[in-house]
C-alpha cells in the first residue's frame, strides 16, 4: 500500500477531534490565563484591595493622594454582590484604622453608602462622649490623631440637623453628666455603642464628616484594615503639571499605617 499523505493524517485528526501539538499548546496557554485570572480575582476579592484617600479627614495619619494596600482577610472578607461575610482572624479594636461601607448618608442621595476609611474609637458596649473637643471612652480621655498644636479647636457651638440620630442612644446618670438638649461638634453624648456596631471618627476632627453625623457602623459593613501606603502623590495643592507622576511623595512609600 502506498504511504498516507500528511494531509490525510491532518484530516483524520480533525475528524476524530485529535489535534496536533500546536492545538494542545494553545489550550494549555488558555488554561494558564484562566487560572491567572481566577487567582487574581480571589486575591482581589478575599485578601487584598487598593484604596485611595480623597480627603483630609485622616491627616496626619493619611494624606490626600495616598494609595493604601488594604488587608481584607483580617476582619473577614466580604463576598461581592451578597450579604455574606466570611470569618476573619481578628475583630476591629479601638485604635484600628478601618475601611468600611458607610451607613446611610441621607444628605447625599447620589452616593449614600460610600467606602470610607476612619479610625475605630469605640466598640460595642462602650460608653462614649465628647466634652470641649476631647473624646472619652468608658470615662478615659482619648488621644487625638492630629497633633494638638496643629488642630484648631472649635468653639463648641457648631450643631447640625444630622446630629439628631444621637438622641435614641443617649444615656443619663453617667460620670459625664446628662446629655445636652442639643448636640454640637465638640460636645455630645454620653451614648452607648449598640451590639455588633462600631463608632468611627477621623483623626482630623474639624475636617471629618464621620460618626458624629451618620452614626454607628454595623460590623458587617467592615471591609478591611489598611496595611501600608504603596503610592502617594501631592494631590491637593501641587503646582506641578501631572502631579501623579511629577509630585510623588517618595518618603511616604511603604509607610506602615497605625
Amino acid at each position: 500500500m502506498p504511504p498516507k499523505k500528511k494531509s490525510d493524517n491532518s484530516v483524520s485528526a480533525l475528524r476524530t477531534g485529535k489535534t496536533g501539538g500546536s492545538g494542545a499548546s494553545m489550550w494549555e496557554n488558555i488554561k494558564a490565563i484562566i487560572w491567572t485570572v481566577v487567582i487574581f480575582l480571589v486575591i482581589r476579592t478575599f485578601l487584598f484591595a487598593a484604596y485611595r484617600i480623597p480627603s483630609g479627614s485622616m491627616i496626619p495619619t493619611l494624606l490626600v493622594g495616598d494609595w493604601l494596600f488594604v488587608n481584607e482577610l483580617v476582619y473577614g472578607p466580604h463576598v461581592p454582590f451578597t450579604d455574606i461575610n466570611l470569618p476573619g482572624y481578628a475583630e476591629p479594636k479601638r485604635g484600628d484604622v478601618v475601611v468600611f461601607i458607610s451607613p446611610d448618608q441621607v444628605d447625599q442621595p447620589e452616593d449614600p453608602n460610600p467606602t470610607l476609611v476612619k479610625r475605630c474609637v469605640a466598640i460595642a458596649g462602650d460608653t462614649i462622649w465628647m466634652r470641649d473637643a476631647l473624646l472619652y471612652v468608658n470615662g478615659m480621655p482619648q488621644k487625638q490623631g492630629f497633633p494638638a498644636t496643629d488642630n484648631v479647636k472649635g468653639d463648641g457651638t457648631f450643631s447640625h440637623p444630622l446630629f439628631a440620630w444621637q438622641k435614641q442612644f443617649e444615656v443619663k446618670g453617667t460620670r459625664a453628666g446628662d446629655p445636652a438638649p442639643s448636640s454640637t461638634l465638640d460636645n455630645w453624648g454620653p451614648m452607648i455603642v449598640p451590639a455588633n456596631h462600631l463608632f468611627m471618627l477621623g483623626d482630623n476632627r474639624y475636617d471629618s464628616k464621620d460618626g458624629r453625623y451618620w452614626g454607628f457602623v454595623p460590623r458587617e459593613n467592615v471591609r478591611g484594615r489598611p496595611s501600608f501606603v504603596y503610592y502617594s502623590y501631592n494631590a491637593d495643592d501641587s503646582d506641578r503639571a501631572l502631579p501623579f507622576f511629577t509630585d510623588i511623595r517618595w518618603g511616604r512609600l511603604g509607610t506602615i499605617i497605625r
